[in-house]
């Protein structure tokens, strides 16, 4: 069993930056996929970018691409994301997830969800 907790969301002016924690706790967490979803009021779930947490390439979804970056801290147990650039449009309630299959766009082969974390960007 894995739990995921996020931190990090709040209010932010357009143009701001934020970074977003997901810890994760559990077994075997080596083998874990950590992804980070949002969903924006009236929109479903999407995808936004996505590692494995013991290493290799990140994949982001366009919208994430050239102001999003996805990074592991050392100890291999949280996944960040960073938001840079920030639009209106990207405000949602940002959740991160676990997977032990391959990286995937699709939120039903993540197995592990945390609470989320609302971002709001207003001035």
């Amino acid at each position: 069993q894995v739990q995921l907790e996020e931190t990090g969301g709040g209010l932010v002016q357009p143009g701001g930056s934020l970074r977003l924690s997901c810890a994760a706790s559990g077994r075997d967490l080596s083998s874990l996929v950590m992804a980070w979803f949002r969903q924006r009021i009236g929109k479903e779930r999407e995808f936004v970018a996505a590692m494995r947490l013991s290493g290799g390439p990140p994949y982001f979804a366009d919208s994430a691409k050239g102001r999003f970056t996805v990074y592991r801290d050392n100890a291999e147990t949280t996944l960040y994301l960073r938001l840079n650039g920030l639009k209106a449009e990207d405000s949602a309630i940002y959740y991160c997830a676990g997977s032990r299959a391959s990286v995937s766009m699709w939120s039903g082969d993540y197995a592990y969800w945390g609470q989320g974390t609302q971002v709001t960007v207003s001035s």
